[in-house]
């Protein structure tokens, strides 16, 4: 394409854009802050998008399943990528490896964020680089993130560059993060409880190796799911296998503080009850490095105090629930659009206990990260009010994600696997991996 031909595209984008741009804005909230509307993009913003859509846009986890379509490339888009590559490289790595689009746009909008000692954040994507969730959470006004380290789905991965390490604590820097505020969460795959050594083994290598990412990029906290006993030996005696590799871990690794997470209780899986949760950690040696997530959707019941103990917990997954009480099923749901209600995250929000701990939305977001941010800001309301003293009006905040989330359904992104799944039958749990 000529140079005057690609001006007049780039143009043609940019009055498009421009045009179609109160369409696709999500809704402001009625009565309180409006959401932040997207600005109006410059058109060197929409030719770098324009470059960045002839790449395909597949995450590590899609490039096992579409290497077809990723080898696809036409001469233009070979050319763009070639020029990027020249722009970005540092004398480091393969040009190859520096075409990887960074799909997160440092240059984009970014919402306030709200001064407060209560850390509400969400897990965000880390597509494109561990740098990226970085952007992606100042982007929608979080004080703290959670993201996966490597692909969720497979048990090995290729290493972290020194690139995406440096830009990752540089970014944690730049945007006011504390390393302590940045909850990674582990593999579906990971079973530390497995009776059969060969598997627990394998599982043990990719649990280390989140670790050993976790002190390459500064981060103290790592989350995971225990696992389960597969049906193949009593409870207590996968406990304590649990145990054993988290000690194993402790001793490869320097700072990295493990936190368990609790679980819903389908079938085999431990971690449902707090006394599981005390039996692991009593059998954890160096108790200064472990820890709890408390999963609002998995929790659903109380006690934690007596049983655990507050002083381990170290962080919250803040999710309402599909399904309810003692369900045992896995599945959130947006904030007071389930069986929860808004009334509990209140609670959360207002106990001064809780203080700096990352508190992590994993609702869903239908690719519309707006829908984050609007949760963020109904859950910091909760703190204005108590502080002000007034009377929370439950159906208006439920209101404001109703009508965010109803805006995310319209815009039509594509559903991605698990949805797919769910909608082929039988809805799917991702409390662990059955190996």
């Amino acid at each position: 394409m000529s140079t005057s031909s690609r001006r007049k595209s780039v143009k043609s984008a940019a009055e498009a854009t421009v045009s179609v741009g109160n369409e696709t804005d999500p809704p402001a909230v009625t009565g309180t802050r409006p959401a932040p509307r997207r600005s109006v993009r410059s058109a060197a913003e929409v030719k770098r998008e324009v470059q960045e859509d002839e790449e395909s846009d597949v995450t590590e986890e899609e490039e096992d399943v579409k290497p077809a379509k990723k080898k696809r490339a036409t001469a233009k888009g070979t050319t763009a990528k070639a020029k990027r590559v020249k722009e970005d490289d540092d004398g480091e790595g393969t040009p190859k490896k520096k075409a990887k689009a960074k799909k997160a746009v440092e240059e984009q909008e970014y919402k306030p964020r709200v001064e407060s000692e209560m850390c509400v954040g969400a897990h965000v994507s880390a597509a494109g680089g561990v740098e990226n969730a970085v952007l992606n959470a100042a982007a929608i006004g979080a004080n703290a993130f959670a993201l996966f380290l490597k692909s969720q789905r497979k048990w090995s991965s290729p290493p972290l560059s020194s690139q995406s390490i440096s830009l990752f604590k540089s970014r944690l820097q730049k945007y006011g993060y504390d390393p302590g505020m940045v909850l990674p969460h582990g593999s579906y795959l990971i079973n530390l409880g497995n009776p059969d050594q060969e598997k627990r083994e394998k599982s043990y290598e990719c649990f280390l190796d989140d670790l050993q990412r976790c002190e390459q990029l500064g981060i103290k906290l790592y989350n995971f799911h225990p696992g389960s006993t597969v049906g193949g030996a009593p409870l207590e005696e996968c406990l304590t296998y649990v145990a054993e590799s988290i000690n194993r871990a402790h001793k490869a690794t320097s700072f990295v503080c493990v936190v368990i997470e609790n679980m819903a209780g389908a079938g085999n899986v431990m971690g449902c009850r707090f006394s599981d949760l005390a039996a692991m950690i009593g059998l954890v040696e160096d108790k200064s490095r472990i820890g709890v997530c408390l999963d609002t959707c998995h929790l659903f019941a109380s006690e934690f105090d007596q049983v655990v103990g507050l002083n381990y917990l170290k962080a919250w997954h803040l999710n309402d629930s599909k399904t309810p009480f003692n369900s045992k099923k896995d599945r959130h749901e947006n904030l007071g659009l389930g069986y929860i209600g808004l009334p509990t995250f209140f609670h959360i929000l207002t106990d001064p206990r809780l203080t700096h701990l990352p508190m992590v939305l994993e609702t869903p977001s239908f690719e519309q990260q707006e829908v984050w941010g609007r949760e963020i800001e109904v859950l910091y309301s909760f703190e204005k009010d108590n502080k002000a003293g007034t009377t929370v009006s439950w159906d208006s905040r439920k209101g404001q994600v109703q009508q965010i989330v109803k805006w995310a359904e319209e815009q039509g992104k594509k559903p991605g696997k698990s949805a797919l799944k769910r909608k082929k039958g039988g809805e799917e749990d991702h409390e662990c991996g059955s190996d």
